[in-house]
């Protein structure tokens, strides 16, 4: 099980590496749940992330196949011995067949870029609000439009967290299920130490945080001891059955 520190700049990798973050990922959170960083913080952070370590990128919300290719398109990305993660979302499209385009276009996108990054597509635990489709029919439209994992989230970040919409034999059973089709997977939403236990048993890939590795919270600064704590509360660092994921 991994633990992924969102960052907004260079300034705050050093705190989340030192702090055990196994995966760096670069998030502005003032433009929402997937807000992306400029192409130059971007680039910063890439160049003071070892290149051996996994790094995800956070691309936004996207409604139009086009747009969600301009963005893969504008990264400043090179190859590196780190896998490379590229997430996108949903918001507003209540569409299958719509989002399976959208996700379609990512990974067509990517696979002209030499760095190979992978996608990872957001399930919004909050679909309602986010006006998109329930988060059970998202691992089955990335697995087939080639996505290589999924993320459980929350798109609206107003103090209700992941468990605060998904109960967690729930959870663990959306898991379970995108596990089996062979998805990388990954949590996050409003997660701290309290929340840690729940999210344990569930067995997701990866945990990802940003308030709770902050002083001052989402909008605040990665601090080191934060990260310590989180990555004390996570504990164990492998899923039962991570070793079908290990070549991601």
């Amino acid at each position: 099980m991994q633990l992924l520190v969102s960052v907004r700049s260079a300034v705050e990798v050093d705190p989340a590496l030192a702090g055990g973050a196994d995966i760096i990922d670069a998030k502005e959170p003032a433009r929402g749940s997937l807000g992306a960083v400029s192409a130059a913080a971007l680039g910063q952070i890439l160049a003071r992330v070892p290149s051996d370590r996994s790094v995800s990128v956070a691309l936004g919300d996207f409604t139009d196949p086009d747009g969600v290719r301009a963005s893969v398109a504008s990264l400043p990305l090179s190859p590196r011995p780190g896998r490379i993660y590229l997430k996108l979302g949903f918001a507003g499209v209540r569409s299958p067949d719509r989002i399976s385009s959208l996700i379609g276009a990512a990974v067509l996108a990517a696979r002209s870029i030499p760095a190979l990054p992978g996608i990872v597509a957001v399930a919004y635990a909050d679909a309602a609000p986010a006006e998109t489709i329930p988060p059970a029919l998202i691992p089955r439209l990335a697995r087939l439009a080639g996505a290589i994992g999924v993320l459980l989230d929350t798109h609206t970040k107003d103090g209700l967290g992941l468990l605060e919409w998904v109960e967690p034999g729930a959870l663990a059973a959306w898991v379970s299920r995108a596990r089996r089709a062979g998805l990388l997977t990954a949590l996050a939403g409003a997660l701290g130490l309290a929340e840690l236990p729940l999210v344990r048993r569930a067995f997701p890939d990866v945990v990802g945080v940003r308030g709770a590795a902050c002083d001052g919270g989402r909008e605040g600064c990665v601090a080191l001891e934060r990260v310590q704590g989180l990555r004390r509360g996570l504990g164990v660092r492998e899923t039962p059955d991570s070793g079908a994921n290990s070549s991601r």
